[in-house]
């Protein structure tokens, strides 16, 4: 097993909370260059003051075709490592009574700006001795729960994409995973409830949830196993979370 990633260059993806920035400080940590993409300049620029020179960044918008487009045709060649960590939930109401506007915006970013970069990008790290995909799905997209209808089924299109293209990449010498994580406290829950923080915070209220730094300590465990390894899908929950029971409506 490696323990260092010196010489790599890691492109993470939503690097401005959660865990994008976890991982990319995680990785700077191990030796690599990271550029970190996000929609916020400030946090940005707050990750470059703490990482220093090792940590690139540039403002993107997942939901932007053509800024996904014009940004990997700017890189000087493609990263070693790629980190598809952009992605959010939004509201929990049912599928009859959910915004369409939120459904739209989860599909844009979970899986239109996922796929339009990593195709963008795929060729050229093909074309490398060794590479990386790590594809941050969730544990959604194999467990249903009420009011998950969109933002699950774009996990579950996360996870898929990832183990087709595993059959695409056969004989190559890039890996692809999945990582799903379960409960894990960062701005998400936030976001999914338009910034209500307490809100939020009962989300993970009595548990020993996972944390950001959590999952990018098992995303830097499958950066540095041995090359002729690959972890296809990593499920992560807290001991705490398990499975739920199938949820039946009973009459009277």
């Amino acid at each position: 097993m490696r323990t260092s990633l010196e010489g790599k260059t890691a492109l993470v993806t939503g690097a401005t909370s959660g865990i994008g920035a976890a991982t990319a400080e995680r990785l700077v940590g191990l030796g690599a260059r990271v550029i970190g993409t996000g929609r916020r300049g400030e946090r940005l620029e707050a990750m470059r003051a703490l990482l220093g020179e090792d940590f690139r960044h540039a403002r993107l918008d997942m939901t932007d075709a053509k800024a996904i487009r014009n940004f990997a045709g700017d890189l000087p060649h493609a990263p070693d490592i790629l980190i598809n960590n952009a992605g959010l939930a939004l509201g929990l109401s049912g599928a009859d009574e959910a915004s369409l506007e939120d459904w739209d915006r989860m599909i844009d970013t979970n899986i239109r700006g996922l796929v339009h970069l990593t195709r963008a990008l795929l060729p050229g790290m093909k074309a490398l001795e060794r590479a990386d995909i790590v594809n941050i799905s969730s544990v959604a997209g194999s467990y249903p729960y009420p009011g998950a209808n969109v933002y699950g089924a774009s996990k579950a299109f996360v996870t898929q994409f990832s183990l087709n293209l595993r059959s695409d990449l056969a004989g190559s010498k890039v890996r692809v995973s999945s990582v799903e994580p379960g409960l894990t406290e960062t701005e998400f829950s936030e976001v999914r409830f338009a910034g209500d923080k307490e809100k939020a915070a009962r989300v993970y209220e009595g548990t020993d949830n996972l944390t950001a730094d959590d999952i990018s300590l098992v995303i830097a465990d499958l950066l540095t196993l041995p090359p002729h390894i690959n972890l296809n899908r990593v499920e992560i929950m807290p001991v705490s979370q398990s499975f739920g029971p199938f949820r039946i409506a009973r009459e009277g």
